[in-house]
């Protein structure tokens, strides 16, 4: 089948090669989401009168049987597909042929996109705070084991004042929660909903309810203006970007602090031996590797 914005005139393949790259493998993460933005959306076209509830029936259940498709690794978008958006339309249209076109009334692949990332974005940076507070966690729990043990304070890699085991992890527990603060700033600047947008200049032909989609889809806010949405492409992805180089910026200084108070001459640490790798020509190295990875993120 075509692409939801094919003409008469079949593109050049090698236009569709140089055009969708790898995009469409990209996208296989957010069918899921996609499928959730496109089932708010028939809910609010079902609304305002657009659909027939058998109609909604309908797609709703073809969407949720791609996501089940997609959980199960059936559901396979390919070059040719472009995108998750046309995989997804094409298989409501084979399953229910006319109704299935319906689903694109009063949307742009814009705000589709759009949404769908906003909705990926939530989950991910969520599931990046439980990860981080659960090195915090660890962190207190290794402290709290060795607070009574004094280490060397050092300065320019040399020795320079008493310091303590819990004076270094709380170090990076208050340097770890003030990440989570500016990770939860992007979380709310992500937290607004695209959806209903269209290409930039709204859909005024339609009387679509966007906080209706909002609530459904459990944004906080409406992005409001059209044009915004679309000039915030990049935007908000820079600062998702920026609060994580934060979060690397603190687990490299306490992937290198482990690194140096682990080496033999300095001996404050010592890595169990199944958290190291070996060496393919001295069988007696044990290389810190884990944390030699981490600090180069």
């Amino acid at each position: 089948m075509g692409k939801l914005w094919e003409k008469k005139t079949k593109p050049d393949p090698h236009v569709i090669k140089f055009t969708v790259g790898k995009d469409y493998i990209l996208d296989q993460r957010l069918v899921k989401y996609d499928c959730l933005c496109s089932i708010a959306h028939a809910k609010m076209l079902n609304k305002i009168g657009v659909l027939e509830k058998e109609e909604l029936m309908g797609i709703v259940k073809a969407l949720k049987e791609i996501m089940e498709l997609d959980k199960q690794g059936k559901f396979k978008i390919e070059i040719q597909d472009e995108d998750s958006h046309t995989k997804i339309e094409n298989f409501l249209v084979q399953k229910l042929g006319d109704v299935g076109k319906k689903i694109h009334t009063g949307r742009s692949r814009n705000d589709q996109v759009l949404c769908a990332l906003r909705l990926y974005y939530k989950d991910e940076l969520r599931e990046i705070e439980r990860l981080v507070n659960s090195l915090i966690a660890s962190i207190k729990d290794f402290i709290e084991r060795y607070k009574k043990v004094k280490i060397p304070g050092f300065t320019h890699t040399r020795k320079a004042m008493v310091s303590s085991i819990k004076l270094w992890g709380d170090s990076f527990i208050e340097a770890l929660r003030d990440d989570l603060k500016i990770l939860k700033s992007v979380f709310n600047l992500i937290d607004q909903s695209p959806l209903g947008t269209g290409a930039g200049y709204g859909i005024p032909v339609l009387k679509i309810d966007r906080n209706y989609t909002k609530k459904l889809l459990g944004f906080k806010r409406l992005q409001r203006n059209p044009m915004y949405v679309q000039n915030s492409r990049g935007k908000f992805e820079g600062e998702i970007l920026s609060a994580l180089s934060m979060i690397m910026y603190d687990v490299n200084k306490l992937s290198s602090d482990i690194i140096f108070f682990s080496m033999g001459d300095v001996g404050i640490f010592k890595i169990p031996e199944e958290f190291t790798t070996g060496s393919s020509i001295m069988p007696h190295k044990k290389n810190p590797d884990v944390f030699e990875i981490a600090r180069s993120k």
